[in-house]
């Protein structure tokens, strides 16, 4: 089993790479580092996330002349956020994530969601209500700003995130440069089966964000499931001598899935790279697939005219 998948532009993307969504702050860097010490090429980054400076202070220990790894040997991925979505705000934004990451290009540069808020410093523009300040610019005149930055080189490829089959559509009929990824919450609990099928259909790669079930999100409720307690899981990760979070990182891989799971303990981060040694069965990547029951834990909050929709 290959341990990239070859995107539409040539480019090699690893299968497995390391999330830094929810990463404190004191812990990314060190969480960067031990992922490149233990054999990740892939790291995913975000300016909503807040730390991507940290980012660049692990990679300009690790990557880069007279440095263990070559720049072209890492693949980093970060994303536009919604205040940026003005066309004239495109190209700065991204020269700002560069800056903080201490590169001069970024493999993947995403969308990270459709929608777009009022432009500004905060990075959730709100109303005295609470209610979000959207702006009205529609993510076409954005992609079009985005394809400007692959012309200068400042990108190797574009792509898109937490778009559904109809807004992939939309930009691949407008483009000049097609999106090569589109990253969406994907885990065995919201298998994405249909985006993922259509995804292949229209070449693009499927990247799955939250490919564990992101049990640590900060606004579960007790009574939510955990997808890594699920006992239907436990009994396949015994019989594999795997973790269970090992055997849905497998899973994901086996269906051609990017993941980008997220953690700050080493000895996690090299678990969640140990997914190459062992290949589930045809029967178990069904039981698995049986686990879907369309349920999306990172829900947007989307309003119009103030009201949630």
């Amino acid at each position: 089993m290959s341990t990239f998948v070859t995107l539409s532009t040539g480019q090699k993307m690893p299968v497995v790479g390391l999330g830094t969504w929810k990463s404190a702050p004191g812990q990314v860097k060190q969480a960067v580092l031990a992922a490149l010490d233990c054999g990740y090429r892939h790291i995913d980054c975000a300016a909503a996330y807040s730390n991507e400076r940290e980012v660049g202070e692990a990679l300009a220990l690790r990557v880069g002349p007279g440095r263990a790894l070559q720049r072209e040997e890492v693949f980093v991925t970060s994303k536009l956020w919604n205040t940026k979505h003005e066309p004239e705000d495109v190209e700065e934004a991204c020269r700002t994530s560069l800056a903080h990451l201490g590169l001069t290009y970024l493999d993947l540069y995403l969308m990270h969601w459709p929608m777009a808020f009022e432009p500004g410093k905060e990075l959730m523009p709100r109303r005295e209500d609470g209610s979000i300040y959207y702006s009205d610019t529609h993510y076409r005149h954005t992609w079009a700003a985005m394809e400007g930055l692959l012309d200068k080189g400042l990108v190797k490829a574009i792509g898109l995130s937490n778009f559904n089959a109809r807004q992939t559509d939309d930009i691949i009929g407008m483009a000049r440069h097609k999106p090569v990824v589109n990253q969406v919450e994907c885990h065995p609990y919201l298998s994405q089966a249909a985006l993922l099928s259509h995804c292949r259909s229209v070449a693009v790669c499927v990247t799955a964000y939250s490919p564990l079930g992101s049990g640590d999100r900060p606004w579960a409720s007790p009574d939510e499931p955990s997808l890594l307690e699920d006992p239907r899981l436990g009994a396949i990760a015994q019989r594999y001598h795997k973790t269970p979070a090992q055997v849905v990182l497998r899973w994901h891989v086996q269906r051609g899935v990017v993941c980008i799971p997220k953690s700050v303990t080493p000895a996690r981060i090299q678990q969640n790279l140990e997914v190459f040694d062992f290949s589930l069965t045809e029967h178990d990547m069904k039981l698995i697939d049986s686990f879907n029951r369309s349920e999306r834990f990172i829900v947007p909050s989307v309003e119009r005219d103030g009201k949630k929709v």
